[in-house]
């Protein structure tokens, strides 16, 4: 007895929601994912004696009807002795653009608008977060978001892509993710004026709306934790116990009161021990002015320690704080694993800037200036700046002595 075709109904496919494989019949089932997210149609048979699973495409974008088609035309193929998984990678094959892939197009992108953007820091977090950053072999470097899609021809690049981008991470980075939209649409609006795709951008928000969380769900965005000061010198105690580059970058962006991105970023070049000074590009900072931190006996002391972990040679223009891959600075994961090994993600890494600030007000007679000063932020008053420069240089090299001595008790 044949068995029997068509037993979904448009109604039924658009309200259900159960997880699993929910059958038409003759191969053909609605596919739903455990959390929801994903709804696809797939046709299952066997070939040469084993299992086979075509995908068929999004619910959400192909119809029954057309699905109860490609079936159709699938299962001629398979009484035909052809597979139809095969039959449509040469399809692709034949039919495959010319063009460039997503991460081909969008590194091309960046490398022609980059010089007119603020700073170093915000084009390798288009690179980081696109997945187009390259080693010095000029391989694509693991990490980011976007490796499903980086050798995916533009023009086949699906809002369900971008859904299963964006989605694992939208709650809980809704900032981050945010930002990642606006620059694939951005990317992908440029292939589209390039001729390289055409159609609807897949990841314009309105599209996405009724496929992720609504805003209003979205937990507030909590500030930086910071560690309170007082327990700042016993947190330092249990850091030199942890081994590692980490845990060096980590003590050393506490005694200099920097950013993450500045202490990773930072390059032999910039540090000049015999003045025990560091001196920020302003290509570097949040800002975009250069910024000069005074190095106390301890953070000097961690340099020279992580000097001797790197080859011999000329170290120039390296990173002082390198990380596994060759030629990339540590990553921000390295400092944040040891803060949570260390305090389970009470406090962040940032919140030490916090930190230090809290400790120079309540704890030391300097100005509110000289404090400010310290942390690179910028609010316009003349005396602020002054202590920036460095005739007033001495008066923060005193207060970042105080902090560390602090920081030793």
């Amino acid at each position: 007895m044949a068995r029997a075709l068509n037993k979904l109904t448009a109604r039924t496919v658009a309200t259900l929601k159960t997880p699993g494989r929910h059958s038409d019949g003759g191969g053909l089932y609605l596919s739903i994912s455990r959390d929801g997210s994903r709804r696809r149609w797939v046709f299952l048979f066997k070939f040469e004696g084993h299992q086979k699973e075509l995908g068929l495409g999004s619910a959400a974008e192909v119809s029954l009807a057309e699905a109860r088609e490609r079936r159709r035309q699938a299962r001629a193929l398979v009484e035909q002795g052809i597979n139809p998984i095969r039959a449509r990678q040469e399809e692709t094959r034949a039919a495959a653009p010319s063009g460039p892939s997503f991460g081909e197009y969008a590194t091309a992108y960046v490398d022609r608008h980059s010089s007119s953007w603020r700073n170093a820091k915000h084009i390798d977090q288009w690179r980081s977060t696109l997945s187009i950053r390259k080693d010095g072999q000029g391989a694509w470097i693991d990490g980011g978001y976007c490796e499903a899609i980086r050798d995916k021809q533009l023009a086949d690049i699906t809002r369900e892509d971008i859904v299963a981008i964006l989605q694992p991470h939208w709650l809980e980075k809704h900032e981050t993710m945010s930002r990642l939209r606006g620059r694939i649409e951005t990317i992908l609006a440029a292939a589209t004026a390039d001729r390289h795709r055409s159609g609807e951008n897949p990841a314009h928000l309105p599209g996405l709306k009724h496929l992720l969380p609504k805003p209003q769900k979205i937990a507030a965005a909590r500030h930086f934790a910071a560690m309170p000061y007082a327990d700042v010198p016993a947190f330092i105690k249990r850091l030199r116990l942890v081994r590692g580059m980490g845990a060096l970058a980590l003590e050393f962006l506490i005694l200099t009161a920097a950013r993450s991105g500045e202490v990773r970023g930072a390059t032999w070049d910039e540090v000049n021990m015999e003045s025990r000074l560091w001196t920020i590009p302003a290509a570097r900072m949040k800002a975009g002015v250069q910024h000069q931190v005074p190095l106390t006996d301890r953070a000097a002391e961690i340099l020279q320690l992580v000097r001797q972990l790197q080859p011999v040679g000329d170290i120039a223009d390296a990173f002082v704080f390198p990380g596994q891959n060759k030629g990339r600075p540590l990553s921000d994961m390295s400092l944040t694993a040891v803060m949570r090994r260390l305090v389970d993600g009470e406090y962040t890494v940032h919140g030490f800037r916090s930190s230090f600030r809290d400790w120079a007000g309540d704890c030391t007679p300097y100005p509110r200036e000289v404090c400010e000063a310290a942390l690179a932020h910028s609010t316009g008053n003349a005396v602020e700046r002054a202590y920036r420069r460095g005739s007033a240089l001495e008066k923060r090299r005193e207060l970042m002595i105080a902090w560390a001595g602090f920081c030793e008790r």
